[in-house]
């Protein structure tokens, strides 16, 4: 009477039973029957009423094997015993296991009937997988399984540890199929000291489709704060990704009619888009928004958390869309940038930013060149850079896009560049670079200043609209070398092992012109004379029509510079200790420049300050210094104002070089492996493994696994050396970062020169795992300056197998504050958590 043929098989032994009409099969046995699969230890088979008993067996250890696995299409089931109709596909189980969704369903006693629905009397729902000894579950006392969908129980509660909560629910209903599915999510509730009790990240999530979802949440606190939130994650493959999150938060802090009351409009936006590689060769998409208010952060729950929001106080924002076309040397850019410091309200804003560019062309290379040799003209290259820009720099309250900001605010016009340049070879080591640079700004308006006696200082008098062309352009000439210079140690006190020491130096010298455009014939420049009553003297002004334009003016003076610069590096070859015929390179400095400049058609300060740059490595410790340098004095007019003079530093203050600042930084990273010696001893890898007989060796393997059983979780995962000990061991590693300066402080007349101010800084990061569960991290620094410490972050990490607990803590300063959970980690049942917190909001002179 069945619907097709059912095939069977054992490793052991099949036995028929006429009389009885049984079949009885031992020893991994295994039944098929349409797409339904049975396998156990022991199959009892009755012919007659075409019903199977599946149960397993027990070892000589004591343990349960062989236990039957049923699976049809609907997934996988383990149980303890099993007995199943095939003409009605109903069945009868007892200790059921099965898998569904994120959960495990762990059932004593469970039936089987049509369309593949089980029924389970004091089932157990969790997401631990250790089913015998569950974390936690959910102690289900009736439940309705529907596979691949749902899970419905009626009146359920909490154990946790084999402790039951007085936490009950009347039924539930708990999705367990593969795809998104919408629903309302449940909100956290808490308290606050300023805003009051809440409910927080409650609403809807709404599976639109395949390729978008929505997630719409809302915050409520009961002295009148709310918050709404929107978030949306969208995919198509080989085209596009992203996410978008918008939020909108209402604070109100205090009461209406006391002093300190405060309303607050917080906004936030964060937009990430993301082009596939394979949607267009030729053109590419993408965006990386962040934009928010400036108090948005402060009242943020996240910043307690995360550390590197409240640490972050500059964000940045850009939409770019980039095309360039197949053979061809033209591209274009369109950008819109954001910059916000948090610190000062500040905005800078760039809308739009467009920029086309031809790539470098040698407009005089003959294609079908006769003979080998390139004639000189054939070098010269040119390009071609385009640019159009909006910009604003203005404070968040003081943002608009109105048309009358626009003409007086915004700042905008066109840029053009054309560099010529060529290069060719001299005397053998010499590469000669001349180039011709052209540059033309267009300009939309013009502003004209003058004095103001009222107001006693300079004011712009006029703004005139129109078409400006501005344009500059300069010429020069470079070149370059290097010079190898080789030291051979003397023997005798540095032995060997140093075999030679090389210095690379490599000179450079620029020579380069521009003329002088605040000349009358240009346009570019006038000037004004007003009386400065505070000197009681008449001051000439120079300035220019376009001070202060996105792109710039052209330079005011004659110019002709001579540029000097000296790059250095110093490498030793040392003989390697594990090679005794081999060398190796160990580089002593990886760089020392010096650069400076001579202005020769200066009257006077013709030359520039000197630039020092460098970094080396020490016991694998980077280290940056720099530092620069002024050759000139400093004199006093009659006010006291110090300036600078065209009197040499030794003449004035007896110094060769006058230091106006020094800069040194550098980092390290230790760690438990950092002072460890490497011993090849520990193991003797040519020592021949012994024969195990494989009756031995399965004996060994069980006692393994029960002693891996009875093992602590937290200390499963140790290492065993070679002897069989564990091998203990708490992994850990600390960076160090120090950055120091010294730079001008007050002028001191008794040393014609500055007195100096020295800044320092210190900042720590730690982790260390304790055991394999347990991890702490920590950051933290010291202002040698201040001498204050400096945000100090705290988090202590344990992994409690099924669940996890973390606490974060701000010991110190301004946002003193903590953060404690416990939660599941599963994220189908990630509002079952417990949480404590308080935040920076809630200390005294926060917002001071």
């Amino acid at each position: 009477m069945l619907d097709a043929d059912v095939t069977y098989e054992s490793s052991d032994s099949i036995k028929y039973g006429i009389s009885s009409g049984k079949m009885y099969l031992y020893g991994d046995a295994k039944i098929n029957y349409q797409d339904i699969t049975l396998s156990a230890y022991t199959i009892e088979l009755n012919l007659d009423s075409s019903i199977a008993v599946a149960y397993g067996t027990v070892d000589t250890l004591g343990h349960e094997v062989g236990l039957p696995v049923y699976s049809d299409g609907s997934g996988e089931y383990e149980m303890r015993r099993l007995r199943y109709n095939f003409n009605s596909k109903k069945a009868i189980i007892e200790h059921i296991v099965t898998e569904q969704g994120e959960g495990f369903i762990v059932g004593n006693r469970a039936k089987k009937i049509e369309n593949n629905i089980y029924y389970i009397k004091n089932a157990r729902y969790s997401t631990c997988n250790l089913h015998d000894h569950q974390h936690f579950y959910l102690n289900l006392t009736k439940a309705k399984v529907i596979p691949g969908k749902k899970v419905i129980t009626g009146p359920a509660y909490l154990v946790v540890e084999g402790v039951k909560l007085p936490l009950v629910i009347p039924f539930a209903i708990i999705p367990s199929t593969q795809s998104y599915s919408s629903g309302f999510i449940l909100p956290s509730y808490g308290e606050e000291q300023n805003r009051g009790f809440f409910l927080r990240n409650g609403g809807y999530y709404w599976a639109a489709s395949d390729y978008f979802d929505v997630t719409l949440t809302g915050d409520i606190y009961s002295k009148g704060s709310w918050g709404s939130h929107f978030s949306t994650k969208y995919k198509k493959k080989y085209k596009m990704g992203g996410n978008l999150n918008l939020n909108y938060i209402v604070n109100l802090l205090s009461e209406p009619d006391l002093p300190d009351y405060r309303k607050t409009k917080d906004f936030s936006i964060t937009w990430s888009h993301r082009q596939d590689t394979k949607a267009n060769p030729f053109q590419t998409f993408s965006a990386s928004v962040n934009y928010s208010t400036s108090s948005y952060d402060q009242n943020n729950i996240n910043s307690i958390v995360n550390p590197s929001i409240i640490a972050r106080n500059t964000k940045r924002s850009s939409i770019s869309y980039s095309k360039r076309w197949a053979g061809k040397p033209i591209n274009f850019s369109a950008n819109l940038l954001h910059s916000q410091n948090s610190r000062d309200t500040t905005i800078d804003l760039t809308i739009p930013d467009l920029t086309f560019t031809v790539n470098r062309l040698y407009p005089f290379k003959r294609k079908n060149r006769i003979g080998n040799k390139e004639g000189w003209y054939e070098k010269i290259s040119l390009s071609y850079t385009g640019n159009m820009k909006n910009y604003v720099h203005t404070k968040e309250r003081d943002l608009s896009f109105s048309p009358q900001s626009f003409s007086s605010d915004w700042k905008n016009g066109v840029m053009h560049a054309i560099p010529v340049a060529m290069n060719f070879k001299v005397l053998k080591h010499f590469t000669l670079n001349p180039s011709f640079n052209y540059k033309e700004r267009w300009y939309f308006k013009s502003i004209s200043q003058g004095w103001d006696e009222e107001q006693g200082r300079i004011v712009n008098t006029d703004t005139a609209g129109g078409f400006h062309r501005v344009y500059d352009y300069s010429m020069g000439v470079g070149t370059s070398t290097k010079v190898y210079t080789f030291l051979k140690p003397w023997r005798k006190l540095f032995g060997d092992k140093i075999q030679t020491i090389r210095h690379v130096a490599t000179p450079s010298v620029s020579l380069s012109y521009r003329p002088d455009f605040s000349d009358p014939k240009y346009g570019y420049y006038d000037w004004f004379e007003y009386y400065d009553p505070n000197h009681d003297e008449i001051v000439k002004h120079e300035y220019s029509y376009y001070d202060g334009s996105i792109y710039g003016i052209p330079g005011r003076g004659k110019s002709g510079n001579v540029g000097l610069s000296l790059g250095n590096t110093l490498e030793m070859k040392v003989r390697s200790d594990k090679d005794t015929t081999g060398f190796k390179k160990v580089k002593l400095l990886e760089s020392m420049n010096f650069s400076s400049s001579y202005n020769f058609m200066l009257d006077s300060l013709n030359w520039s300050r000197i630039s020092m740059t460098g970094r080396t490595k020490v016991v694998g410790t980077s280290i940056n210094f720099g530092a620069y340098f002024n050759p000139y004095g400093i004199d006093t007019l009659k006010n006291g104002r110090p300036v600078v003079i065209n009197k040499s530093a030794l003449k004035t203050s007896g110094q060769l070089l006058r230091i106006e600042n020094l800069n040194l930084s550098f980092g390290f990273d230790i760690n438990n492996d950092t002072f460890k010696k490497k011993k090849n001893d520990e193991t003797d890898t040519n020592q021949e493994e012994e024969e195990i007989d494989p009756l031995d060796q399965a004996m060994i393997s069980e006692e393994d696994e029960l002693l891996d059983q009875m093992q602590p979780v937290a200390n499963r995962n140790l290492e065993v050396r070679s002897d069989g000990y564990a091998k203990f061991e708490i992994p850990w590693s600390i960076s160090i970062n120090f950055t120091s300066y010294m730079i001008l402080d007050q002028f001191n007349k008794d040393k014609m020169n500055y007195d100096y101010k020295f800044t320092a800084n210190i900042n720590l990061t730690g982790k260390i795992s304790v055991t394999p569960k347990w991890n702490i991290t920590a950051t933290t620094g010291y202002s040698l300056e201040s001498k204050k410490i400096a945000y100090t972050n705290i988090g202590i990490t344990r992994d409690l197998h099924c669940w996890g607990m973390r606490l974060n803590l701000v010991p110190v300063g301004k946002y003193k504050s903590y953060f404690f959970t416990i939660s599941v980690n599963s994220s189908l049942l990630k509002d079952l958590k417990y949480e404590k917190r308080s935040h920076p909001r809630d200390n005294p002179g926060f917002y001071n």
